[in-house]
This record gives C-alpha cells, sequence and structure tokens, in this order.
C-alpha cells in the first residue's frame, strides 16, 4: 500500500528517532541519578551486588539440578548434582555471610582485571602496527595497576571498591545514553525542520 505523500513515510522514522531520544534521555537520568547513589553509599551497592549474586547462584545450582534429571548418562547426571550442590552451597553462604562475599568478590574483582590486563597485553602486541593499538597498552597498564591496587588494600577496599565501580559504570552508562538520546532528538528535530 502506497503512501498518499511521500513525505509522511519519511517523516515517522523522524518521529520514532526523536521519541527514541527523549527514552534514551530519561533512561540516562536514572543512570545517573543510580549511579550517583552507588559512589555515595557504596557498601549498601556492594551489598546488594553481593546479594543478586547470591541469588543467582541458588538459580544457577538448581537449575543444574533440574538439568541432572535431564542428563543421558549417569555420569553427567552425577558432574550436574555436585555442580548444583555447590553452586547452592556457594549462594547460600552469599546471602547468610553478605559481607565474607563482598571480600570474595572484590578479591575475584582483582584476579579478573589483573587476567584483562594480561589479555590487553597479548593483544597489543598481537596488532601493535594497527593504528590506535596503543591505547590497548595504556587501557593495559591501568587495569593491571587497579588490580594491583584492590590486590594490596584487600579486605580493606571491599567496603567500598564494589559499589564504587558499579556506581562508576552506571554514571560513565548514563552519560553514554544522554549523548546518544540528545543526538538521536536532534536529528529528529533537524530532519523534520
Amino acid at each position: 500500500m502506497a503512501a498518499s505523500n511521500p513525505s509522511e513515510t519519511f517523516q515517522n522514522p523522524m518521529d520514532i528517532a526523536r521519541r527514541a531520544g527523549n527514552w534514551f534521555i530519561a533512561i540516562a537520568v536514572v543512570f545517573i541519578l543510580l549511579g550517583t547513589l552507588a559512589i555515595v553509599a557504596p557498601l549498601v551497592v556492594g551489598l546488594a551486588v553481593t546479594v543478586l549474586v547470591g541469588w543467582l547462584l541458588i538459580v544457577g545450582g538448581v537449575t543444574h539440578e533440574i538439568g541432572a534429571f535431564r542428563s543421558t548418562g549417569i555420569g553427567r547426571a552425577i558432574w550436574q548434582v555436585i555442580v548444583g550442590i555447590l553452586y547452592v552451597g556457594a549462594g547460600l553462604y552469599f546471602l547468610t555471610h553478605p559481607l565474607i562475599a563482598l571480600g570474595t568478590l572484590t578479591l575475584f574483582l582483582a584476579v579478573v582485571l589483573f587476567a584483562e590486563g594480561v589479555m590487553d597485553v597479548v593483544a597489543y602486541f598481537a596488532t601493535r602496527g594497527a593504528e590506535g593499538s596503543g591505547w590497548l597498552l595504556v587501557n593495559a597498564i591501568v587495569t593491571v595497576l587497579l588490580s594491583a591496587m584492590i590486590w594490596r588494600q584487600w579486605p580493606s577496599i571491599s567496603i567500598w571498591a564494589i559499589g564504587t565501580l558499579v556506581g562508576i559504570n552506571l554514571l560513565f552508562n548514563g552519560f553514554s545514553r544522554l549523548m546518544l538520546g540528545a543526538a538521536a532528538r536532534s536529528f529528529g528535530h533537524k530532519a523534520t525542520a
């Protein structure tokens, strides 16, 4: 079915771009507010992350237990049961001892950041002739330094590290969505003008 006026067809996507821009801006404001709250109260956010991880471990354990009944072989079923018990046990431990679990998550974060830094160094040497590959090395150095800082200050850093990093992540996500939303709104307004 053809549109009676070709400009109507073109205006509809611009309306969508403008509305999407408004939604991106609204979501950005929520992210920025949540990020600010997380930085102001990092212990609360760290404990919330610990509780979330605890529940995710329990759900994963139950899923493994259910998977044991659907397994084709007895060895696979036994393995699913063992893994499921470990997941549920770890999840219950996280829920009943959130401060200790927060320390565990912080130490795990240091290990993951160190591994990421090492991988970035490897990626840099694999692509060092490419334009912009120096940023991989910069990222690797910063990541390894952050990992070392967390490692050296552990366990005292556990009280604020996870919450603060979640807050910073939410702030950057909020600002990037704010810029994307503003660009979409601007595009929608310019196209209809």
